[in-house]
C-alpha cells in the first residue's frame, strides 16, 4: 500500500451518507488504489483501449429530484450498482471516495474526474449494509451488470 492508500475507512452507511450530506462533488471509484490510479490520472477503456481524459467513477451527489428521501438509502444505491466490480476486475479492486472534477463522460456514461483528491476507503461490510438496505426496498431490481457471451 503506498502513502496515497494510506487513507481513513469508511466503516457504515450512516458514516458515507453523513459525508456525502457535508460535501458535494464526491465519487466513489472501484479500483486497486488512488496510489495505482494517482500515477496515470486516466482511465483506460476496456473495449478499445483509449486512455480517457480522468478516471472513471460515480457520482455519490444526491440529485434534486431524490428531494428529502433517504441520503443513507441513496448511498446505499451507488455502491450497490456496482458491487458487482470486484469480482470481475479482480484481486484488490475495492472502493474508495474521492474529491474531484468532472472533466468528461466515459463510454458507460460514468463520470472522468480529474483534480482528484481521496478522501477514505470504503470497508467491505458497508457493501454487504448497502446490499441489506437495497434488499429490504418493496421493488426488486439489480446491480448494473453486463454479461458476456
Amino acid at each position: 500500500m503506498s502513502s496515497s492508500d494510506d487513507l481513513p475507512v469508511a466503516r457504515s452507511l450512516a458514516e458515507l451518507a453523513d459525508l456525502v450530506a457535508r460535501q458535494r462533488g464526491l465519487f466513489v471509484r472501484w479500483s486497486r488504489g488512488p496510489g495505482i490510479d494517482l500515477a496515470t490520472a486516466s482511465s483506460i477503456d476496456d473495449l478499445t483501449g483509449i486512455r480517457m481524459s480522468g478516471l472513471s467513477a460515480n457520482p455519490l451527489d444526491v440529485e434534486d429530484w431524490w428531494e428529502d428521501r433517504s441520503r443513507t438509502l441513496w448511498v446505499a444505491r451507488r455502491l450497490y450498482d456496482y458491487a458487482h466490480l470486484p469480482h470481475e476486475k479482480g484481486p484488490g479492486v475495492q472502493p474508495w471516495v474521492l474529491a474531484g472534477r468532472e472533466t468528461g463522460r466515459g463510454p458507460d456514461n460514468e463520470p472522468l474526474v480529474t483534480d482528484v483528491r481521496p478522501l477514505c476507503w470504503i470497508d467491505r461490510s458497508v457493501i454487504d449494509a448497502a446490499r441489506e438496505e437495497v434488499a429490504r426496498q418493496e421493488a426488486h431490481w439489480g446491480p448494473l451488470r453486463r454479461t458476456g457471451r
